[in-house]
């Protein structure tokens, strides 16, 4: 790709961009998708997605089942959903975690969820680890899941966007992958893989994006790339645009990487059952047996765990875990699990990090980051939603509307 002309380019084949790009499309406007990458889906990866064992390392959850796009398109796909509940919704395995201290933690939690709840709209914003019960017996615990929900412990997180989360309580999954069919939704598209943005000059009549593989000349781009990638200037826009810096940077990307082990003489474990590392800190790594029934452990660290882990190589992921596994599980138990795959978000140039969330008196960043400049550029992604943020289906709801923008905007200028 020497140099191009189109109308629109879409920068970033991710869920938010492959949904752009699908509407540009049916809108019959000229466009190109340009994606850093060698493969479509950005965050959305499924790892072996052709073995009878594919594994989702980005997004896994069908979060807001029942209205959620991708549920539809997965069911067009003729894709198989599972409706069994997420172990999060029941009681964990009373190993290490007994039954009356479980009906305790959740009380604490459901007390925690209470009191941020109540946090009045009119007052100024906070941190959402100020609803945490003083020396509570489970902050560390309760901790430990917001580095699941969000990518960071509590004290980073912003009450109010915290609050704007929308969320049905529906979660399900693809047996084939999440990553699958966001990647199947993405073909047919004019794509060009490998190919890094690195500016976006909107100085002139027609807007020219510089890429590694030539110039592209269009009327409008949409931007779709991570929100930390725009606060680290990844991507240079020429003007600047201070504001939107400003904005990514009030919505830093959280961690939570999995790791997949493999689990011999499975069948001793329930089906989707879970297990925490630790009931008494933060820093802790959360255990699901036997995902679909497959004989694995699907295991997630979060936050500063997380990051700490990922100074080190896949070898620090798998020393934690067998660890905490084998300290409830017994010495015998590390001879019976080994090393399937593991993802680390946060070391990708490419994302930086998992899923955004808003710091403390940054909720609104989302709208600024948002809102389009000049009727020409627009933006898309999981960090561009109020209320579906940190989700494949609110980077795809993203990226209809800033698609819906284009076209507006272009029926206009005629």
């Amino acid at each position: 790709m020497a140099s191009s002309d189109t109308d629109v380019v879409i920068i970033g084949a991710g869920a938010a961009g492959i949904a752009a790009g699908r509407r540009i499309m049916e809108a019959r406007l000229d466009c190109v998708v340009v994606e850093a990458r060698s493969r479509l889906g950005g965050r959305a990866w499924t790892f072996n997605p052709h073995s009878a064992c594919p594994i989702d390392l980005g997004c896994g959850w069908l979060h807001s089942a029942d209205r959620n796009p991708w549920r539809e398109l997965a069911e067009v796909q003729d894709r198989s959903i599972d409706k069994t509940p997420p172990p999060w919704m029941r009681p964990s395995t009373p190993i290490g975690f007994s039954l009356s201290e479980q009906a305790a933690f959740l009380q604490a939690h459901q007390e925690f969820y209470q009191r941020l709840d109540s946090f009045p709209d009119k007052k100024p914003d906070v941190a959402a680890a100020s609803f945490l019960e003083p020396l509570g017996r489970w902050n560390g615990l309760i901790n430990a899941v917001s580095t699941y929900v969000s990518g960071a412990e509590l004290d980073r997180v912003s009450a109010r966007d915290f609050l704007r989360y929308e969320d049905s309580g529906v979660n399900w999954r693809v047996v084939e992958g999440y990553g699958t069919v966001i990647a199947a939704h993405g073909r047919g598209l004019p794509v060009v893989l490998g190919c890094p943005v690195q500016l976006i000059d909107h100085g002139g009549r027609r807007l020219r994006v510089e890429t590694t593989h030539g110039s592209i000349t269009a009327d409008a781009a949409i931007v779709t790339v991570p929100s930390a990638l725009i606060a680290e200037e990844n991507i240079l826009f020429t003007p600047r645009l201070p504001e939107k810096t400003q904005a990514a940077l009030g919505l830093p990307l959280g961690l939570a990487d999995k790791l997949f082990l493999s689990l011999s003489h499975a069948e001793e474990f329930d089906k989707e059952s879970r297990l925490f590392g630790r009931t008494d800190r933060s820093e802790t790594g959360v255990y699901h047996f036997r995902p679909f029934g497959r004989s694995q452990i699907e295991a997630y660290f979060g936050g500063r765990l997380a990051s700490q882990l990922e100074a080190s190589d896949d070898v620090g992921f798998l020393d934690f875990a067998v660890g905490e596994l084998v300290a409830l599980l017994g010495n015998n138990f590390a001879r019976r699990v080994k090393l399937l795959k593991l993802k680390r978000w946060g070391v990708d140039p490419f994302s930086r990090g998992s899923y955004s969330f808003a710091l403390p008196g940054q909720a609104d960043c989302r709208a600024e980051l948002a809102a389009p400049v000049e009727d020409r550029l627009f933006f898309a992604g999981e960090a561009c939603s109020r209320g579906d943020y940190s989700t494949a289906h609110g980077a795809y709801l993203s990226g209809i509307t800033a698609a819906e923008a284009v076209i507006a905007a272009r029926k206009i200028s005629r």
